[in-house]
């Protein structure tokens, strides 16, 4: 039996659960003949590591730092993909060609639907860094109104007002000192390092909206602990990570729809394995 493969990589890339999910939904599609890996690659190795795939290689995971670095070794770039300028998802096709998307993106988009979120009046950002470019163009989709990004630096503020503008979105900026005021949007995206944003938890409002905080280990943050406390409606890294992993199976296997729960709960065996 020849095995078609799929892989995920990045540096560091121990953490990644994507083999967990990937593989989860194989067996529940009976695709016993697909595996999926993950490999340590820098952005000096990647070129050299693309070169060498077979015929059996049908797609690729990107994660840090190569979801800008990939681009050039590419031969097409999806819309979604190049209005962030980072690609997540490359597909193998069958006459040789390499396809990157970006699966964040609806990925947010999809895991805030499930929880009731379509639009939004107003949004706030926390974080300026590369997911805080795919959670703007997420909010391009769903928020009506003005994007207010917290961030640390005037560089950094100029790079969201100028994301802001491509993606066409109302963004302000505000400096880090004032992120407690971001807690009173409607729906708060928090794209920050772990512990970033646990001197915010003593902000938290009664009555809060919805929270997306990416991380998913270690949790829940402080922030999203304080927030579920408070009634709020609270979304992790690992809805980000299941959603869009989804449509990655779909694109790479050309299954669909791919098993979202049977995905999710594998995560969460793994998440809670690991503690």
């Amino acid at each position: 039996m020849t095995r078609i493969r799929a892989a995920v990589l990045g540096s560091p890339i121990e953490h990644s659960l994507s083999p967990v999910l990937h593989r989860a939904a194989y067996r529940e599609l009976g695709l016993d003949d697909w595996s999926y890996d993950r490999f340590e690659v820098d952005e000096a190795a990647l070129p050299g590591f693309v070169a060498g795939l077979g015929p059996e290689w049908a797609g690729l995971s990107l994660t840090m730092p190569l979801k800008r670095a990939i681009i050039p070794l590419l031969d097409g770039v999806s819309e979604t993909a190049a209005s962030v300028e980072a690609v997540n998802t490359v597909v193998l096709t069958r006459d040789g060609r390499r396809l990157g998307d970006n699966t964040d993106i609806p990925g947010i988009v999809a895991a805030l639907h499930e929880r009731g979120v379509e639009k939004v009046p107003s949004a706030a950002i926390l974080g300026a860094g590369a997911t805080a470019s795919s959670a703007l163009a997420a909010l391009s989709r769903i928020c009506t109104g003005e994007v207010t990004a917290y961030v640390r630096s005037s560089a950094r503020a100029d790079e969201m007002r100028q994301w802001g503008e491509r993606l066409g979105v109302a963004v302000r900026t505000a400096d880090w000192s004032e992120a407690a005021a971001a807690l009173q949007a409607p729906l708060v995206i928090a794209t920050t390092p772990a512990g970033a944003t646990d001197e915010l938890a003593v902000a938290v409002p009664a009555g809060p909206g919805t929270l997306f905080d990416v991380l998913y280990d270690p949790w829940p943050t402080a922030l999203a602990a304080a927030w579920s406390q408070r009634g709020g409606t609270l979304l992790g890294g690992l809805d980000l990570l299941v959603h869009q992993a989804v449509l990655q199976v779909e694109q790479m296997t050309g299954r669909s729809p791919a098993p979202l729960e049977v995905m999710r709960r594998a995560g969460l065996a793994a998440l809670s394995g690991a503690h």
